[in-house]
């Protein structure tokens, strides 16, 4: 058995705008958001989606509601928290640039690409969980944890051949592109608002692949 899931980030919303860290903070959808979202809906109205999956922050339910109110099922979403962006504890809500610096320095690291580059996309989140003063937020294991209960409550949903509709996040994707890409796969820069990666599971190998990346929906 195996079923493929097609993970769309959220439209844009006022903390993507003015550049801040969002996690498990939430801002609405701006107004371009709700458009790039739209477009999104247009191109995924005829894909035969067998559910309809969210994370339960707004801007990702919002942008579900979008789509599924344009596809020709007509689904009602669900909501998984587990499929919510990472956590960064202390860091919510704090300009991404400075945050990532101040993360990194320990490290000499300049910066989230260049933590990725030296020590591994997990080391992101371990290094944010060092740095907050508080150490609230989410390490790798305690990350990697939720993700995994995530794709089991998907398992007791999806049968053999289903397409489903996932919407979440942006650091959540790219983790999942980095973990399970193929070797064709080239990972261009974090996915876009309203983009489309695919991602095949099989839960009798509890195995992911991805096969398709940060692809337009916009037309």
């Amino acid at each position: 058995m195996a079923y493929q899931i097609y993970l769309v980030r959220h439209g844009r919303t006022w903390y993507n705008e003015y550049e801040k860290m969002q996690g498990w903070s939430d801002t609405p959808l701006t107004t371009d958001g709700v458009a790039v979202a739209q477009k999104a809906a247009e191109s995924l109205k005829n894909v035969d989606f067998a559910a309809a999956l969210t994370s339960d922050m707004k801007r990702a339910v919002d942008t579900t509601r979008i789509i599924t109110r344009r596809n020709k099922n007509h689904l009602v979403p669900q909501e998984l928290s587990e499929f919510r962006e990472q956590f960064y504890g202390y860091f919510e809500g704090r300009s991404i640039d400075e945050s990532w610096f101040a993360i990194g320095k320990p490290h000499h690291a300049r910066g989230f690409a260049d933590i990725v580059n030296k020590y591994g996309f997990d080391a992101t989140m371990d290094f944010v969980k060092e740095a907050d003063p508080l150490h609230d937020a989410e390490n790798s294991q305690e990350y990697w944890s939720r993700i995994e209960r995530g794709f089991k409550k998907v398992d007791r949903i999806a049968k053999d051949g289903d397409k489903i509709l996932l919407v979440t996040h942006s650091i959540t994707i790219l983790g999942f592109a980095i973990r399970y890409k193929t070797k064709d796969i080239v990972l261009n820069d974090i996915p876009a608002n309203a983009s489309l990666t695919l991602l095949e599971r099989d839960p009798a190998t509890d195995t992911n692949k991805i096969t398709k990346y940060n692809q337009s929906l916009i037309k």
